[in-house]
């Protein structure tokens, strides 16, 4: 599917009004978007791309080639011209061929009489759903059993400890996470036997390779990216383990959470970029932008991150985001949604109980073209993590941000199993198998509050596939025997033991001449 034009609301007078409380000289953030004129890059080497990127984009890339004009990086001279307005820089979006700056009206008038500037825009901004979200004891009755601890009930409900159980733990998978910064102090980031693993990082606040506390950080500031990265990456056998604990993580530190700071939409789109280009198969955010939006342009290829979202997609990237937290009701034709909600092909998600229940502040779509969103459901409701400050102790947080890191997990044991998905294929499995879409027949939530239902992971991944095929290689054979033999005599509740290739709940016989009538 081809990139959609970007279309731009014209915000820019909204947000210099916005300044009127004080000087009439203030700065205020813009984007810049130039012509592009770009040529298509000859080779990777003129790209900001790295090989692990190349890779997953000859792997899951929909549009033609592996790279394109999108990839080449904003000419010098571009951000030379701005800066010589007088305006600062803030920075720079190579696949919208724009750039953003802080600039008094007066710099703005002389931004759009640059050569190849096409129009000037407000960068728009919007308060993150989780800001209201507290770090809370662990719930109880969550007490930590002798593997996942106390992250058990939140992994099962989506079916996460049955891909870990044959192997699909996020190992050669990589996740990109967009936050307000992590504090990698725990000791589940720290177990030396398994530490977390992160190859880069970037902070676009401060414009610096540090996403941890630094001098002048408001005291939340850390916290929220903290508690995601400890739902996905956290290794504690016993007290808490994250739903892709053998993952690799590029961090991007892009919320400014005080009250009287937006967030602003050009550190996102920087940092999709970022964790493009470093090779990121899922992207994970729980940003909202919806202040300087409204309804009407939810739809699909308006707002700036949502665009940018769709570029991220279609060069192979899984992306998922949280629906919001602006609640929800009866009626099939309002929306509290918040962009980038809206993107043709990102997992929007919204949060259940631990129980199954839809939780009252979880949004709801439609988008404003009619589309379903949120799609998956995952537990947002005191969902254990890691606590935020401490280098011991969990907590419980609830939002569809907490919801959507277990889905962007998931997705990336899933990817490990099934290299064959790429970004529809994975999204097809996940709906098709997901609770709504059950064999009782039922569909996906037409009050678009529940979209398909919660997540089955481990049917999604084995989807397509025959029960004798059991290392998922496409082939039944010696080695699917072998593996079977590994497993005689296991059993537990049908559809859940590994080699039991009839589905009558043990490993025996019977599955050995199941697995010769597939061979």
């Amino acid at each position: 599917m081809p990139i959609p034009t970007l279309v731009v609301s014209s915000l820019l007078q909204v947000c210099l009004a916005g300044s009127a409380a004080g000087p009439a000289d203030a700065p205020a953030p813009v984007w810049v978007f130039f012509k592009d004129n770009r040529a298509t890059p000859a080779s990777i080497a003129d790209t900001a791309l790295t090989p692990r990127a190349l890779a997953r984009r000859a792997l899951r890339r929909t549009l033609p080639g592996l790279f394109d004009v999108h990839d080449v990086p904003m000419p010098t001279t571009r951000a030379t011209a701005v800066t010589g307005t007088g305006a600062q820089l803030r920075t720079q979006s190579r696949w919208l061929c724009a750039v953003s700056a802080m600039a008094t009206p007066k710099q703005i008038e002389a931004l759009r009489g640059l050569p190849d500037v096409t129009h000037v825009e407000a960068v728009g901004r919007g308060r993150a759903g989780w800001q209201d979200e507290q770090e809370m004891p662990p719930p109880e009755g969550w007490a930590a059993s002798i593997s996942y601890g106390a992250a058990e009930p939140q992994l099962t409900q989506i079916d996460i400890p049955r891909l870990h159980a044959r192997g699909y733990t996020g190992t050669g998978m990589v996740i990109g996470v967009l936050d307000s910064g992590f504090n990698r102090v725990h000791e589940a980031f720290n177990n030396p036997a398994h530490p977390l693993r992160v190859i880069a990082e970037w902070d676009f606040i401060n414009n610096d390779g540090n996403t941890g506390i630094q001098a002048g950080d408001n005291s939340e500031q850390h916290k929220h990216g903290t508690w995601i990265l400890g739902t996905m990456g956290a290794y504690l056998p016993g007290s808490m383990v994250g739903a892709a604990y053998d993952a690799e993580f590029v961090l991007c530190k892009t919320e400014d959470v005080p009250t009287e700071t937006p967030i602003e939409e050009d550190y996102y789109v920087a940092g999709l970029e970022f964790i493009e280009s470093h090779g990121a198969d899922v992207a994970t955010s729980s940003l909202g932008y919806i202040d300087w939006y409204t309804q009407a342009d939810l739809n699909g290829n308006t707002a700036v991150t949502t665009v940018a979202v769709n570029v991220a997609t279609a060069n192979g990237v899984v992306c998922c985001t949280a629906a919001g937290n602006a609640g929800h009701d009866a009626n099939p034709t309002t929306s509290t949604l918040g962009a980038p909600a809206d993107a043709y092909n990102v997992l929007t998600c919204g949060a259940v109980d631990i129980n199954g229940a839809i939780v009252g502040f979880s949004s709801s779509g439609p988008t404003a073209d009619g589309r379903l969103k949120p799609e998956i459901l995952a537990c947002g409701l005191n969902t254990v993590t890691v606590n935020s400050t401490s280098v011991t102790g969990l907590s419980g947080v609830s939002g569809t941000s907490l919801s959507t890191p277990l889905v962007a997990a998931a997705a990336a044991c899933i990817l490990q199993g099934r290299p064959d998905y790429g970004v529809a294929e994975i999204r097809e499995a996940l709906f098709a198998t997901a609770s709504r879409s059950d064999a009782a027949g039922l569909h996906p939530d037409p009050l678009f509050v529940e979209g398909h239902g919660i997540m089955r992971a481990y049917a999604a991944a084995a989807r397509g596939l025959r029960t004798a095929d059991l290392n998922w290689d496409g082939f039944v054979n010696g080695i699917d025997l072998g593996l079977m033999l590994g497993q005689w005599g296991q059993t537990g509740v049908p559809g859940t033991v590994f080699g039991d290739v009839t589905l009558d709940g043990v490993v025996g016989g019977a599955d050995i001449g199941g697995l010769l009538g597939q061979w």
